[in-house]
């Protein structure tokens, strides 16, 4: 059984969201990744979601500024800036 203190610590769906990138970069502090890795052990969408942005680093993590043609470059820019602009869904912190 959950405590009031336990729920407390615990993290969320979108707090995990905010924290990945610090979470990849090994820079969370140690409290903050056992609440981050607990919350994975919970919760199969983030942790769907964490290996979709590992891939994705691999993936993209080859790819240089000079290698993309100016007009991919800039449509993925667009396509981000959209992206940033929406809304979560209610109910879903991992949305995005």
């Amino acid at each position: 059984m959950k405590t009031l203190a336990m729920a407390a610590h615990e993290l969320t769906c979108q707090e995990l969201v905010e924290l990945v990138t610090d979470y990849l970069e090994g820079a969370l502090s140690p409290s903050d990744q056992a609440r981050f890795q607990a919350h994975l052990a919970i919760c199969r969408h983030c942790t769907a979601y964490l290996a979709q942005m590992q891939r994705t680093i691999q993936v993209l993590g080859r790819l240089t500024e000079a290698s993309l043609e100016p007009s991919a470059r800039d449509e993925l820019l667009q396509l981000f800036r959209r992206w940033k602009q929406q809304p979560l869904l209610p109910g879903n912190g991992a949305a995005r």
